[in-house]
């Protein structure tokens, strides 16, 4: 079966709830939350991210996210919310699609980093 973007976007967001900025401020800085920003880096450099957030590439979270890689971030833990963003919600929402698909329950899509700008979100320069 082939998949248009279209059909996997409605997919992720079939099973990754979005959030609003406000409901996002309030988790900033809880132990039990990862904010996680899948841009590319130079979109980082140019505009900042949610304080604290990691920032890995939405084409290496998988790695990051699986104990059994070598590349394996230890902020990523089954236990904790995880909140993605990047530039429209397209690519945070397929990341996190993945995310639940590999055994992380707690998902959740804020969506485009504007919507955080837009709603008076804290920005921290990269």
């Amino acid at each position: 079966m082939t998949l248009t973007v279209q059909q996997m976007l409605a997919a992720a967001e079939a099973v990754v709830p979005r959030i609003t900025a406000e409901e996002a401020k309030g988790l900033v800085g809880r132990d039990d939350v990862v904010f996680l920003d899948v841009r590319e880096p130079n979109e980082v450099a140019a505009s900042g991210k949610v304080p604290g957030a990691l920032a890995i590439p939405r084409g290496l979270v998988e790695f990051r996210a699986d104990p059994a890689s070598p590349l394996h971030d230890a902020h990523f833990d089954r236990t904790k919310t995880i909140v993605a963003y990047c530039a429209s919600g397209g690519r945070s929402a397929l990341a996190l699609k993945t995310l639940h698909d590999m055994g992380y329950p707690n998902v959740r899509n804020l969506g485009g980093f504007k919507t955080w700008v837009d709603g008076g979100g804290e920005i921290e320069k990269a």
